[in-house]
């Protein structure tokens, strides 16, 4: 048995959801298809797929084994492009996450040039606000904003990412615009907590050399960064929001910055990496690229 090919045809089962399709995509039988799975399994010991009639679904060690096999052959697509030159020829998958306001706003508008200039890389964007485990769900990098915990992660540190104080014109027409830091009473915090339930730290901002914070009333508190934003727009409070997610709301008109003088401490941005083995092509070039796309954005 051919375990590279039987793997590929695991993984083209798997994402297309049965045998038949798998078959009739890879130009193959369908019984030779189920045939190499079988052989797979076999050699393995372990059941990779739940099978009905309508059907397959992958088993926990199905799931595992398929995460890893899309390292495996990405790693086998690479090898054999170890000696291409132009960034065309660069090909492959490429697994990255980072949080939703970058990915909104600056990673994705500026993709379609990246992919034009690598038509060979498959991209894999995750976006969210929960820190992914890196190893275990097979990303090739993750931007990460704010202090990185210690771990046998590798990373390369980008700049500190600029905080501005934001509300809406909406906002500023009911309870006026907040313009010291005595006035903060009079005025609301929208909260913004990964986790609900949490304390809040309140309104931070820069006292001479130091960071301090403010308590202050909310209405409202969200636990990830799309509601905080269009709770914003809505004219629920103010928020404090790194500047690349904002920018196009701040030209339009539709958010206002205020207290410019009190900003809070800029949050660090990093790439982050596992150091199980060395950085791909792909790997090299995205990083390179994102690096020189959010520079304008650091300090």
């Amino acid at each position: 048995m051919d375990r590279l090919t039987a793997m590929q045809i695991f993984m083209r089962v798997t994402e297309l959801g049965g045998f038949a399709r798998a078959a009739n995509e890879l130009g193959l039988p369908k019984a030779s298809v189920s045939t190499t799975v079988q052989k797979l399994e076999g050699h393995l010991g372990t059941r990779l797929l739940h099978r009905t009639t309508r059907k397959v679904q992958l088993t926990q060690d199905g799931r595992t084994y398929y995460e890893r096999c899309k390292d495996l052959l990405a790693d086998v697509d690479e090898l054999e492009s170890l000696f291409q030159r132009t960034p065309a020829e660069i090909s492959g998958r490429l697994r990255v996450d980072m949080p939703i306001g970058i990915a909104r706003n600056l990673v994705i508008p500026n993709l379609p040039a990246f992919l034009t200039d690598h038509p060979g890389i498959q991209l894999e964007l995750s976006s969210t606000d929960r820190r992914v485990d890196i190893v275990r769900e097979g990303f090739d990098c993750v931007v990460r904003v704010g202090t990185l915990a210690d771990s046998s992660l590798i990373s390369r540190h980008l700049g500190e990412m600029r905080i501005i104080n934001c509300v809406s014109p909406g906002y500023i027409k009911i309870y006026g615009e907040p313009v010291t830091l005595d006035g903060l009473t009079d005025h609301w915090l929208i909260d913004y907590l990964p986790v609900l339930g949490a304390r809040s730290d309140g309104w931070e901002y820069r006292d001479g050399d130091r960071y301090r914070s403010i308590a202050m009333k909310s209405m409202l508190t969200v636990n990830n960064s799309e509601d905080y934003t269009s709770a914003c727009l809505a004219g629920l409070g103010i928020i404090q929001v790194p500047f690349v997610g904002v920018k196009k709301y701040l030209i339009s008109g539709a958010l206002v910055e205020v207290l410019k003088d009190y900003r809070a401490e800029p949050m660090p941005v990093s790439l982050v990496y596992a150091n199980r083995r060395n950085l791909s092509k792909r790997v090299q070039v995205f990083m390179d690229w994102l690096t020189g796309l959010i520079k304008d954005y650091l300090e």
